[in-house]
């Protein structure tokens, strides 16, 4: 039996023994916090919860997953209110944690490991494999980079995919899944409504004094980034979570509550898309909307969701209706080919298509944008923004490599979309992958205008849904 199943209460406390052992460690810990600064008195009062986090997830790795789902929203908006503490960082150790729990448990029960044995876990065993490759890149200027910048390209994806095959695999788990991503969803619009009509709190307004406001205040108006990255980031979750609530709201009859939850999130999260000031996140929904309705396969809404795209256009493309509202006004610049930062980075482009002539695979994973900036910030990738997920991928990893990412992307959205209008037979389970993949599909376009697709929260996000779209045949069985 595995003991973080045993419970012990306060008998430990009658042993005289641990009595003695607990005193001198709290008095240690004592005089360390009333000698040391905050972040050290911060780290020693957590203790008591990773000590608590490990009981529990070495006691059911499942809630593991859950926990890694819901501080996966917070971990980058931890950082400003706690600067110093690599946050980010708390995602990798939380998986580790978790397979060193599900190694744990297999001297006491089965572990399914051969469920995670799929296609998919395949295709994600492959990026990495390239992203090792990389490695020994000669372009490549800095070992350090590579280790930070591949984390979200590519190592999360191949940890995330076998957690949910293994630990979250059931249609229950799925619910869980959703619901979690909801209450988050609408956290993430409300705090970005407040930073709109109240505006950023002292730590926010910090950050933007330090330079966040460069790209984050423009006009005089503030781009809303909530309590993620940054507003290009937020736009982009919003975006993904309100194609897919809405879709989820459409088609649940059973549930009220449910429904009502979806809808909800749905609307809040349009609406701060909306006020994120990021032209790009509206890729999200229309392209979303556009695959739901081919996913469909009903005649009237492939002509209704046609018309809607067109009246969208033509309302943002030729006419100037609203554009005394700045939301209307910015989102419209969206759809304006000329406009100048459009023609920036058109430019950039032309540039990096010189440069990337003789390097087909590439300058390295974390030559290019932030992490480029951070360890190499006198290269000429580190200073040509990418501005894309997919630009970035072709910066760092070379045509050889964007190619490898969009052939396993695509055969994700191809396969699925085959599963889902002929294989599976259950309409719940139907509505639910339709909804799923449609933001998948959503992100994966957007990430040509901005780079969402492997950031929290939205990259374990996807890596998870894809996973549950490999499951939807299991499921539709169940």
């Amino acid at each position: 039996m595995n003991s973080f199943n045993n419970i012990k209460g306060a008998a430990l406390f009658s042993n005289w023994k641990f009595m003695g052992v607990f005193f001198l460690v709290m008095v240690s810990l004592a005089v360390l916090v009333s000698k040391s600064g905050i972040v050290v008195s911060l780290l020693v009062l957590a203790i008591p919860l990773v000590v608590s986090y490990l009981w529990i997830v070495f006691a059911n790795p499942r809630f593991g997953f859950i926990l890694l789902l819901c501080y996966n929203f917070i971990a980058i908006g931890l950082t400003r209110y706690l600067p110093g503490i690599p946050f980010g960082l708390g995602v990798d150790f939380q998986m580790i944690v978790i397979y060193v729990s599900l190694v744990y448990n297999t001297f006491f029960h089965k572990v399914q490991w051969k469920e995670a044995l799929t296609n998919l876990f395949l295709l994600s065993v492959i990026w990495y494999a390239y992203s090792l490759f990389q490695l020994f890149n000669p372009q490549a200027v800095s070992k350090i980079a590579w280790f930070y910048a591949m984390r979200g390209v590519s190592m999360y994806m191949l940890l995330t995919i076998p957690l949910v095959f293994i630990v979250f695999n059931k249609k229950n788990d799925l619910s869980v899944f959703l619901k979690i991503w909801a209450v988050f969803a609408i956290l993430l619009a409300v705090k970005g409504i407040l930073q709109k009509f109240i505006g950023p709190d002292p730590w926010e307004q910090a950050w933007l004094n330090a330079g966040g406001e460069l790209t984050h205040v423009l006009f005089g108006k503030l781009r809303v980034f909530s309590f993620l990255s940054d507003a290009g980031q937020f736009g982009g979750a919003q975006g993904h979570s309100a194609i897919v609530f809405l879709i989820l709201a459409y088609h649940e009859k059973n549930d009220k509550k449910l429904r009502f939850l979806y809808f909800v999130t749905g609307v809040l999260s349009l609406y701060g898309m909306m006020i994120s000031g990021t032209r790009g996140s509206i890729a999200v929904p229309v392209a979303g909307f556009a695959l739901y309705v081919l996913l469909s396969r009903r005649f009237k809404l492939v002509i209704m969701g046609v018309f809607a795209i067109v009246a969208m256009f033509v309302f943002f493309r030729f006419t100037t209706i609203g554009n005394s509202n700045y939301t209307i006004y910015r989102m419209r610049s969206a759809f304006n080919f000329n406009d100048p930062s459009l023609q920036v980075r058109l430019e950039n482009q032309r540039k990096l298509r010189t440069y990337m002539a003789n390097k087909p695979f590439g300058g390295g994973i974390g030559s290019a944008g932030n992490w480029g900036m951070r360890f190499s910030p006198n290269t000429f990738l580190a200073q040509t923004p990418t501005d894309s997920w997919y630009v970035m991928i072709w910066a760092e990893q070379g045509i050889v490599g964007l190619l490898l990412h969009l052939a396993i992307l695509f055969y994700i959205v191809i396969r699925s979309s085959y599963v889902i209008m002929y294989k599976l037979k259950d309409p719940d389970n139907i509505s639910r992958m339709s909804a799923l993949l449609s933001g998948v599909w959503g992100v994966m376009v957007a990430s040509y205008a901005n780079g969402i697709l492997g950031q929290m929260p939205t990259g374990i996000i996807i890596y998870s849904s894809m996973a549950y779209l490999f499951l939807a045949e299991k499921q539709d069985s169940e």
